[in-house]
């Protein structure tokens, strides 16, 4: 039987889990955390020239658009990392399949940083976010044919 790796992943953490048949159990291999994605604005950036409150709402309209870009970049960086971890798996040959389950907007942005062998190896993709779930629960909401 192959190996497989199963990577349940959201912007700020990823888990990777082995399974070496159908409908088996998982195995944690790692936990990744990207801590930055869950940051705010200005535990992101240090320069606050640019947020200045408004007299009514609190904060400018600004504020807002550039904390997401800040989460945007963070989940960006943290998406390339775990390619390249995946990358560095495939080309040392630890698994031949790779399963990806992610939080659907996070899905979005490690399909972008596939390399062309990777993308390959991936099986099948989920668009579910289930990084909190042990590893059982995960499992059962799987399909059978891992």
């Amino acid at each position: 039987m192959s190996k497989s790796w199963v990577v349940v992943a959201d912007s700020s953490r990823a888990r990777l889990f082995t399974t070496d048949k159908p409908a088996g159990p998982l195995n944690e291999l790692e936990d990744l955390t990207y801590p930055e994605a869950r940051l705010h604005e200005g535990d992101l950036i240090t320069d606050r020239s640019g947020r200045e409150r408004e007299r009514n709402t609190g904060f400018s309209p600004h504020t807002m658009g550039r904390e997401e870009e800040h989460k945007q970049e963070a989940a960006n960086r943290f998406a390339h990392l775990l390619c390249e971890k995946l990358e560095s798996g495939r080309t040392s040959g630890e698994f031949e399949k790779l399963y990806i389950v992610a939080a659907p907007a996070f899905l979005g942005l490690l399909r972008k940083c596939y390399s062309e062998p990777l993308s390959k190896t991936v099986a099948a993709e989920i668009d579910k976010d289930l990084t909190t779930l042990d590893p059982k629960t995960i499992r059962e909401r799987l399909p059978d044919f891992l």
